[in-house]
């Protein structure tokens, strides 16, 4: 197998879901027996209340489908819009809801996620 350039997997990654590349760097650390997880800066002592503050802030939003409406196919094809499923998973997601459609994205993201799914006739909640 060629090898590929550092640009070359970045391409392949931008184009994966949330999901595909959750999957991808579970079968990472379990091959190479590492742990993707982001280094905690050791910080002093917190100044005033300002650091219960910035705790409270969230940057990372759930997409949760609580119903699908009359409107089920268009509600489908969202789903596989969005989340790049194939036409059985992206049915039984709808089926089986409430079910989480994307998680962990920016708050753009979700809002956009929600307002489609809005429009396709389901009931959404950004979590």
């Amino acid at each position: 197998m060629a090898k590929l350039s550092q640009d070359d997997l970045l391409a392949q990654f931008e184009e994966m879901t949330l999901i595909e590349l959750s999957e991808f760097v579970k079968a990472f650390e379990e091959k190479f027996d590492v742990t993707a997880a982001a280094a905690v800066a050791v910080a002093g002592p917190a100044v005033g209340g300002a650091a219960p503050e910035a705790a409270e802030e969230q940057d990372e939003f759930d997409v949760i489908l609580e119903g699908a409406g009359d409107k089920k196919i268009q509600v489908i094809k969202v789903v596989r819009e969005l989340t790049s499923l194939g036409l059985k998973e992206a049915k039984d997601l709808v089926d089986g809801t409430p079910k989480p459609v994307l998680e962990k994205v920016a708050k753009e993201a979700a809002d956009k996620a929600a307002e489609a799914l809005k429009a396709a006739g389901a009931s959404v909640t950004v979590k």
